[in-house]
């Protein structure tokens, strides 16, 4: 049965087609991954209070290893809002998970809850509070799941697994892994009816290549201001990849803390790490071609999707002003494919929250977020 779809909304004013040019900057996400189908486990119930009444927890709620994944240390945060760190083979070092709970998660031990799998942008970390959006920790109905993606993992299992960064498998260690994980420890609704992914930046560009590449894990799809064209019309997109790759600096970052970011984005690599040369001869960049979001919507034909982008206030040094001709250029090639979508241009970010100038910034992020979490909610309650 097609899922409930998020409602096609009129763009608040047109995107602006930019200038294809090679530039340096950062983002997003990408590629295909393996992995054993989750099966739900049985979650140990909530301790009860005097009265029969669930009690309030005192902490995060105890997760159970496995599926690759090994915890270091203990959980911090609250019974709601926690940060976990996992080891796995597939990717080297430790990482972050965050997680958000509804409030009431306790209150239902019966109750199961449908996922939201938010990708963050290049230079960020789950670990850091500014993720937690306030937006995402205010939904009463859904748990949202937040993992690292590396500093500039690009959501996928890169093509050199051989270079100083060490296994970079992001793409297995999300859906083959942490996917699992999740609905194995938390009372979760399994079917992609109730499972979206949505991200920002990096992340937006992941979240379109994740439901393209496993259409039958996600029924919603999110993507605020992502590289969401890799092909040679938006040079300029790879030229963000190659950037953090090689740690070449840019002003095309925007971290979720609202900060500028650094250009250390771990040990330099090859421009070829990920998806193999980026340089279109004798189709020598087929890799680039083939996980271009842009080209594979197709594959979304029943899904939810869902693009905001705003317009960088005109500066081509924001990468919003770039990000806005991508936006436009696949709002354009939904429209030939008749496949309904949620689009929002915010342009300078009038009107769209106080924090909001249109740029590539968290304040803009934080207002997409505002107009897409209740609509998630309902297209969540909306499905069978």
């Amino acid at each position: 049965m097609t899922p409930a779809r998020l409602l096609p909304a009129r763009p608040r004013r047109a995107a602006r087609t930019a200038v294809a040019a090679l530039a340096a900057g950062l983002l997003l996400l990408a590629v295909p991954a393996t992995g054993a189908a989750a099966t739900p486990s049985s979650v140990p119930a909530a301790a009860t209070a005097a009265g029969g009444e669930p009690a309030e927890p005192a902490g995060p709620p105890p997760l159970t290893d496995g599926f690759g994944l090994t915890q270091v240390g203990t959980a911090t945060g609250s019974a709601t809002n926690f940060v976990i760190t996992v080891t796995t083979p597939q990717v080297a070092g430790r990482h972050t998970i965050r997680i958000l709970l509804p409030a009431d998660y306790a209150q239902h031990p019966q109750r199961r809850y449908p996922v939201l799998y938010f990708l963050h942008g290049a230079s960020d970390n789950p670990s850091d509070a500014a993720l937690a959006y306030p937006a995402l920790t205010a939904a009463q109905s859904m748990i949202t799941v937040i993992p690292d993606g590396g500093l500039r993992g690009w959501y996928t299992d890169w093509l050199d697994q051989g270079s100083a960064a060490g296994a970079q498998n992001w793409e297995t260690f999300h859906l083959g892994q942490v996917v699992p994980f999740v609905e194995a420890n938390l009372r979760t609704r399994t079917d992609r009816a109730h499972r979206a992914v949505g991200g920002l930046s990096m992340g937006g560009f992941g979240a379109l290549h994740y439901a393209q590449d496993r259409p039958e894990l996600f029924g919603q799809v999110l993507s605020m201001s992502g590289a969401n064209d890799l092909s040679t019309d938006e040079m300029i997109m790879r030229g963000a990849v190659v950037a953090t790759l090689t740690n070449v600096g840019t002003v095309l970052c925007g971290p979720s803390d609202g900060h500028p970011c650094g250009y250390d984005f771990g040990p330099t690599v090859s421009s070829d790490a990920v998806f193999g040369t980026p340089y279109p001869v004798f189709n020598a960049d087929w890799r680039w071609n083939a996980a271009d979001p842009a080209s594979r919507l197709g594959l979304l034909a029943h899904t939810g999707i869902a693009l905001y982008t705003g317009n960088g206030n005109g500066n081509p040094a924001d990468m919003e002003f770039w990000v806005e001709g991508t936006a436009k250029r696949v709002k354009d090639r939904l429209d030939a494919l008749h496949l309904p979508y949620h689009y929002v241009d915010y342009g300078d970010g009038t009107g769209w929250g106080a924090d909001c100038h249109g740029g590539h910034t968290a304040g803009c992020w934080a207002q997409d977020l505002v107009d897409y979490v209740p609509r998630l909610e309902a297209a969540f309650a909306a499905a069978p």
